[in-house]
């Protein structure tokens, strides 16, 4: 009479046998290298040197600490965050192009007049969500390609290292800074859109990276000083690139410079802080502007 795969008679434990730890039933003369119990051959796994329990195996994989990237993000995860970014972003340009009959004079369809970041629009008719919706929005196919390439450019290094969540705060606390800085230096009654703001936070953020890690900073550097040229030619929000690049340097930094021993609880800390900082100080140009309409 044949036994399946993987049963085993039960019969009495031979005396000067031990029996398995897991498996009274089962006498073994196999042990574990580290623990030193009895173990059957179901029970034992190879190790580096001889062979384990699955106990021994188990306890070892919690204690070992797995490698974390200098964010504390694991290394080698799969890009998520920036390909949906694009695709968000192309998205909602077909949907404008769509509406308004035109990819070159996509700023006249209705979803476009909702969304584009209007400080009168603002202050005036109680319209908040401006701030981060015109991140979305792009003036023709030139622009929307231009953004989206240096946001696949920069994040395709940036996201893996700081892992995705920290990397999505990164980028819309970016954008929200953009936005803010434009609601309260800029005329009121001027239109801005695009993900400039945020594209610059995560300039600035590769440039705190490569501090942090004492790489030689010149090559980042040098794109920093080329588009804050092309800044300042017009039709570009000069201030939407600073205050993107400011809110990067700051949500980044505080992921990099925080102590090992608290990183994540202190990490949370700081985007939550600087979240409320911006909001904060939006509201406050929003109480200031409110009373005049």
């Amino acid at each position: 009479m044949t036994q399946p795969p993987g049963s085993y008679p039960s019969y009495e434990v031979p005396p000067g046998l031990p029996a398995c730890v897991r498996h009274p039933d089962r006498p073994t003369g196999l042990r574990c290298v580290r623990c030193d119990r009895p173990a059957c051959p179901q029970c034992l796994r190879e190790a580096s040197v001889g062979y384990q329990c699955v106990d021994c195996v188990a306890e070892g994989q919690r204690s070992v600490r797995r490698p974390t990237t200098v964010a504390g993000a694991t290394p080698g995860t799969r890009l998520v965050v920036v390909p949906v970014l694009i695709a968000i972003n192309v998205a909602i340009f077909v949907i404008t192009a769509s509406q308004a009959g035109s990819a070159n004079a996509n700023e006249d369809s209705a979803l476009f007049g909702r969304w584009v970041l209007w400080p009168l629009g603002i202050a005036a008719f109680d319209q908040p969500w401006r701030l981060i919706t015109s991140g979305f929005l792009h003036y023709g196919p030139f622009h929307l390609a231009l953004n989206m390439l240096a946001l696949w450019i920069i994040g395709r290094d940036l996201e893996p290292l700081l892992g995705r969540v920290r990397f999505t705060a990164v980028y819309l606390l970016s954008l929200l800074g953009g936005s803010v800085a434009v609601f309260l230096f800029g005329s009121l009654n001027a239109q801005t859109a695009g993900a400039s703001g945020a594209v610059w936070g995560a300039m600035g953020a590769i440039l705190v990276v490569v501090l942090r890690l004492k790489l030689n900073p010149q090559p980042v550097l040098a794109v920093i000083a080329i588009n804050a040229v092309i800044s300042f030619l017009p039709g570009i929000s000069l201030l939407g690139h600073l205050g993107g690049f400011v809110a990067g340097v700051l949500a980044t930094a505080a992921l990099l410079y925080a102590p090992r021993e608290r990183q994540v609880p202190l990490q949370a800390a700081a985007l939550v802080g600087l979240g409320v900082l911006l909001v904060g100080l939006g509201m406050l140009r929003w109480a200031e502007l409110s009373p005049t309409f």
